[in-house]
């Protein structure tokens, strides 16, 4: 650990400042190129597969054992996403109160200590103090027990089967294959009004470790707050920056929060790339997907049905660029099978049957073995179906 130290974030250009010394060239041609130099070049030329929090989030609940296999936002998950050749992994970046950029999900931070829980806020701790948390990289050396808080409230030991060390946004950049892209969440509390001098210093602290380690990995930087994301996209011209938004399935004090339509207005008016959307919100809004894509906006999705190798399809046939999923291996292996070009004889075979997909879809059934070639009214039948599903 001794060479992973706080950042200095005075060395980050200001809000007057945009770095002009970083390479544009950071796509290594996933990305077409268009008339457009800033938006255009960050269109995907394929169909792109993220892995959320590395291999997945962790449901320590869930009685699918995939959500407790991997310790969620850490080396071992990002580069066993790798594995499965997924283009980017998905991961949330807080700042510590000493200035260094630690990936983590949760606000809070809980361990248990003789039966009593306790919890601190992860950017009230130092570095040295968050990583004092979970397994140990040195031999020897014993962690502070970790649990994790469910949305109910109900608290659970965080086991999964293979664990690993708490990390730094630096460790990641030295430590996973260099060919994977980063998709980087600016992670802020959604119940903290910040001050914009609040938000330029942690953006400042994160920008500086992405210009000195990223070299040429692809880069995403995406945000659920909107200043956030303003700011981000003011401070550096280099690497694109999309809108995180629930698109109108949950309601927030911010108006800028609460649709797909306030979304592609906040990326028009500070020259963002591109918007993630709750997969729900696309499918209960379909048409804000042509008006996005009049925007010249980048769209990817997140969310549960993601896992669901035929929403992840029909997200395809609508213009959807890409899918955050949980199910790295099985959803590349069904993406690779459901969007590849069918050869002439698979063409001329008998199309899935309509009542199969509806069972798979219904049943959350990841493994597709044919490629579905959906009729109109099939494509309509599904998309009622998933209309259904997102009420449950």
């Amino acid at each position: 650990m001794a060479a992973l130290k706080a950042v200095h974030v005075s060395d980050v250009p200001n809000l007057d400042q945009v770095p002009e010394n970083a390479t544009l060239a950071i796509y290594s041609g996933r990305f077409s190129k268009g008339i457009d130099c800033v938006r255009a070049s960050l269109l995907p030329q394929k169909f792109c597969v993220i892995g959320h929090r590395g291999s997945g989030m962790n449901i320590l609940y869930s009685s699918d054992n995939r959500m407790k296999a991997i310790k969620e936002n850490s080396i071992l998950s990002f580069n066993n996403a790798a594995k499965f050749g997924v283009d980017f992994v998905e991961f949330d970046v807080q700042v510590t109160k000493d200035d260094c950029p630690i990936i983590f999900h949760d606000n809070f931070i809980l361990t248990e200590e003789n039966g009593t829980i306790s919890e601190r806020r992860v950017t009230e701790l130092t570095l040295a103090e968050f990583l004092c948390y979970g397994p140990q990289r040195e031999p020897g050396n014993v962690g502070k027990s970790l649990v994790k808080k469910a949305k109910d409230g109900r608290i659970f030991n965080w086991k999964v089967e293979d664990d690993d060390s708490l990390c730094t946004l630096q460790e990641a950049f030295q430590k996973v294959n260099s060919s994977l892209g980063f998709n980087i969440e600016l992670k802020f509390d959604d119940y903290i009004v910040y001050q914009e001098e609040e938000l330029v210093h942690v953006l400042q602290a994160i920008l500086l470790v992405v210009f000195e380690y990223a070299k040429d990995r692809p880069i995403i930087f995406s945000t659920f707050q909107p200043d956030a994301a303003r700011l981000i996209r003011k401070l550096q011209n280099t690497y694109p920056v999309f809108f995180l938004t629930n698109g109108g399935n949950e309601v927030y004090s911010d108006v800028r929060r609460n649709s797909l339509d306030e979304a592609i207005k906040l990326c028009l008016e500070n020259g963002l790339q591109g918007i993630v959307s709750e997969v729900k919100g696309i499918f209960r809004n379909q048409g804000a997907v042509s008006r996005i894509k009049e925007a010249h906006l980048s769209l990817l999705t997140y969310g549960q049905l993601n896992n669901v190798p035929e929403a992840v399809y029909m997200q395809y046939l609508m213009g959807v660029e890409g899918v955050i999923v949980d199910f790295v291996g099985e959803i590349t292996e069904a993406v690779a099978d459901l969007i590849r070009k069918p050869t002439k004889e698979e063409s001329n075979e008998e199309d899935i049957s309509i009542c199969a997909a509806a069972v798979a879809a219904s049943e959350g059934q990841i493994q597709v073995k044919k490629r579905p070639n959906f009729t109109q009214c099939e494509l309509s039948f599904l998309q009622k179906l998933i209309s259904e599903l997102i009420k449950h």
